[in-house]
């Protein structure tokens, strides 16, 4: 009959109670999110469209999506680890708790598969030891596609993030907008939601915690929701031997000096005899600061013993003896004769 309520209807105090929630705990929720907590943390299970619905019956929602520009779709690659998409988010993450910082996010383009890091900046030390951990858990993908910010692109001189692309032989594609990344962009507003909201509830704080919720907890939970690895194929290049101190660091090169020294940073480096033989001057060797902070030089990818001197190491005076009288040259030319 008109007018009556369904008989397949919610009652109207679990309508009322869902909305006091949501005005109490989660007024900036969308509905898909507000409904997952819901079941989550109140055992209320509901569709998200009913609760978008609800929302929407009495005011609380009154969004509606924007239109975008259409832009033609680049279709998804076919094998996982084919490519990865990553960039950097710099958002206020924990919403005022603590200071502004950056999400390092890399996902897989086939099967949209993130990996993600809290840090200060995007900076190359953050992205080259995230990198690392991603190719410790998940192998070496064939190409990673980012935009041409500095820590990823340099015209001129190789940097680090591009040589130790190179060293794996991954491939490395620049965007020349934001829209051209469109997954990895179009992950950011998705954890600019959520993730900040997760993190408000547990009233998590720096980054040290965050990251570990998110190795602990989110991401896996995240991975299982929004990826989709059915059916394809993992094409990541395996590990064999390499040394990945030797690829995520900071590298140089310098030249040997004439009393087999460095210089670095304004700071001179004796090279010492070993089993490995010592460089010749004027040639140069590789110099490595590991992720760690130590300090490694090579010479043809041999290790080289060093130490760091505490000042300039002081100059040897050759000390030339005065010829004694009766030396040849001293003597005096006579006639054909040579000497006297």
């Amino acid at each position: 009959m008109r007018g009556r309520q369904s008989n397949r209807g919610y009652p109207k105090e679990l309508k009322n109670k869902v909305l006091q929630l949501y005005r109490k705990n989660y007024k900036d929720f969308g509905p898909t999110l507000f409904a997952e907590k819901l079941e989550e943390r109140h055992q209320i299970k509901l569709d998200h469209e009913t609760v978008r619905r609800w929302l929407r019956s009495t005011g609380e929602i009154t969004a509606i999506r924007k239109h975008r520009r259409h832009r033609k779709k680049r279709e998804r690659k076919e094998s996982i680890g084919e490519m990865l998409q990553f960039d950097g988010s710099h958002h206020d993450w924990f919403e005022g708790r603590t200071s502004v910082c950056c999400l390092l996010h890399a996902i897989d383009d086939a099967s949209g598969k993130v990996y993600l890091k809290f840090s200060e900046s995007e900076n190359t030390r953050s992205v080259l030891e995230t990198l690392r951990e991603y190719v410790e858990t998940n192998g070496i993908p064939h190409s990673i596609y980012t935009d041409k910010y500095g820590v990823y692109y340099s015209e001129k001189k190789k940097n680090d993030f591009q040589r130790a692309m190179e060293k794996l032989s991954v491939r490395c594609i620049y965007a020349n907008s934001a829209q051209a990344k469109g997954r990895v962009e179009r992950g950011n507003r998705t954890l600019q939601d959520r993730l900040v909201k997760e993190m408000r509830l547990r009233n998590i704080s720096s980054i040290t915690e965050a990251n570990k919720f998110l190795e602990e907890t989110f991401l896996e939970n995240y991975n299982k929701r929004f990826s989709n690895g059915d059916g394809l194929t993992d094409i990541h290049y395996q590990l064999n031997g390499e040394n990945l101190d030797n690829v995520f660091c900071y590298e140089t090169e310098r030249q040997v000096r004439n009393d087999y020294t460095i210089i670095l940073a304004g700071q001179y480096i004796q090279l010492e005899r070993s089993e490995v033989p010592l460089p010749i001057p004027k040639q140069y060797v590789t110099v490595r600061r590991y992720l760690d902070g130590s300090l490694h030089i090579f010479s043809d990818e041999q290790a080289v013993r060093f130490r760091e001197l505490d000042e300039k190491p002081k100059r040897k005076i050759k000390v030339i003896k005065a010829a004694p009288s009766d030396h040849p040259w001293r003597r005096k030319k006579i006639g054909k004769a040579r000497y006297v």
